[in-house]
């Protein structure tokens, strides 16, 4: 093409959907916006229904969804699909890239779907357009994990190596996060560190819940360094413990968190008791471990390492391809 491509990222509420979207975008290495994306009571209809509409946007969206429009739209989850396709209306070269599965409905104008190998099985297998990836893509890329490594490398305090980063996740819809299961995973994550006389870096989030994490806390003595989700005064450390970790233990019941402590060379260890995680997780931790990026937590320490894992390249790479192409 003569002129630069014109790609917008289509950013919803769901902070897991923009960040795999903007991942990709960034593993292109080129100019991209991002545009706000808010949704009416209209988004909740099944996608057959809107069909390539604005139909579930809310009016200040539609009216900020201006031309000059776009030559390739990234967006991921199934309520951007309307949007994305209607798109395509506006500009029928328009190259649609979407990730997770949107749905049957218009799935053939979609020049690229790119669905995790352990989600949904389609009804009519995969199409052309459909690319499998393991696990989700994200944004912790080398680059950004070393400059998070400089910040963070000056306030741990002292405290010794080996670090060893817990990732703490929580309850899912279907599945909760027990104290009793919350202390038995702080107690193992310590005996790890204190095998090897190290630290731990723990983490958690906002599914965690005040009791998991009090839990997690009290199992741990120190040496430790603790981020708890919105206890507030002081930046979110999670990208610069990933990038300081010797071994990293992740729970097993989101597949961004899992994908993203792949990103690290560092040993990943994935906590995934059965009655924690549904069948999709422990589909991806299978494929984690066949690929080699991760093991199963067991509590002991080895020192190993692995390729960086992260989706967004290799779906980045197919769109470039896709696109010369043409």
């Amino acid at each position: 093409m003569n002129q630069p491509l014109r790609i917008w990222v289509l950013a919803d509420d769901r902070a897991g959907n923009v960040a795999q979207a903007v991942g990709v975008a960034e593993a292109l290495g080129l100019p991209f916006e991002t545009k706000d994306v808010r949704y009416s009571p209209v988004a909740r209809l099944p996608n057959a229904v809107q069909g390539a509409s604005r139909l579930g946007l809310t009016p200040e969206t539609r009216m900020a969804i201006t031309p000059p429009w776009p030559d390739l739209v990234i967006a991921a989850g199934r309520r951007t699909a309307p949007l994305a396709r209607w798109l395509k209306r506006q500009n029928a070269r328009a190259f649609l890239a979407q990730i997770m599965n949107p749905g049957r409905a218009g799935a053939d104008e979609f020049d690229l779907i790119a669905i995790p190998a352990h989600d949904c099985k389609l009804p009519d297998g995969d199409a052309p357009n459909v690319m499998r990836t393991i696990g989700a893509p994200h944004r912790v890329t080398p680059s950004r994990l070393a400059m998070a490594g400089e910040v963070w490398s000056s306030r741990l305090g002292g405290i010794p190596r080996p670090f060893i980063a817990v990732i703490a996740g929580g309850a899912t819809n279907r599945r909760p996060f027990p104290t009793a299961l919350a202390a038995d995973f702080g107690r193992q994550a310590a005996r790890m560190a204190a095998e090897v006389k190290g630290s731990v870096l723990l983490t958690t989030s906002r599914r965690t819940g005040a009791d998991a994490e009090q839990a997690l806390v009290s199992a741990i003595p120190e040496p430790r360094r603790t981020f708890l989700w919105g206890g507030g005064g002081s930046d979110n450390p999670y990208m610069g413990f990933l990038a300081l970790a010797d071994a990293i233990v992740v729970t097993g019941d989101s597949v961004s968190m899992c994908s993203e402590a792949c990103a690290s060379p560092a040993p990943v260890y994935i906590f995934a008791p059965n009655d924690m995680v549904s069948p999709k997780h422990a589909r991806l931790h299978a494929a984690l471990y066949e690929g080699g990026f991760a093991r199963p937590f067991t509590g002991r320490y080895d020192d190993w390492t692995h390729p960086p894992l992260n989706a967004a390249h290799d779906i980045a790479r197919v769109i470039e391809t896709k696109l010369k192409a043409r």
